[in-house]
């Protein structure tokens, strides 16, 4: 069932669940990966995602179109990780972020630790970011979204998001370069 995602977001308000099921596949990846980049954990990451699925479900008719159908899951998602991340201790799982793939070739296992040691040191220094400073950095960093995207996502003015990202980048220099 190809279309764009504001027909089918009408579709699927209407009680169309094929509608709603395109949106779902076509979207639910980007918005695991999202919500993993925020969590640390790919089992929460999945909580987050299908509990916001849930919720768009039964808020679809409030849905008015007014933003992209993606700009509106991305800020469910959102806030639902940014719930999860307020109601729980600033500790993240390190053995729950997945190792990047080691290049095709030989790597000296003294830089390999090095490589594991700041991968390890980036991921302690991401948990050590506010929420809200988190949800901006990753989103610009990892997402590749504007500034102006990031803002209708997470309620702010895009100057606000700068400012996060901003506050985020020289959190995150100052860890890594202490670490060093």
């Amino acid at each position: 069932m190809p279309g764009d995602d504001g027909l089918l977001a009408v579709r699927a308000a209407e009680g169309d669940e094929d509608a709603f099921e395109v949106l779902v596949r076509r979207h639910a990846p980007g918005l695991l990966r999202l919500a993993a980049s925020m969590l640390g954990s790919p089992s929460e990451a999945e909580d987050a995602v299908q509990d916001a699925f849930v919720s768009a479900w039964r808020r679809l008719p409030e849905f008015r179109g007014q933003s992209a159908f993606t700009t509106w899951m991305h800020r469910i998602v959102v806030n639902r990780c940014l719930n999860m991340l307020r109601s729980r201790r600033p500790v993240a799982d390190l053995d729950s972020v997945p190792e990047p793939e080691a290049p095709d070739h030989v790597v000296s296992p003294a830089r390999a630790a090095e490589s594991h040691a700041a991968a390890a040191a980036l991921g302690r220094s991401l948990t050590e970011l506010s929420p809200e400073q988190r949800v901006c950095w990753v989103l610009r960093e990892l997402e590749g979204q504007s500034y102006e995207t990031i803002a209708e996502t997470v309620g702010v003015s895009p100057e606000a998001a700068r400012g996060r990202v901003f506050r985020a980048r020289r959190s995150l220099t100052e860890a890594m370069t202490a670490w060093r």
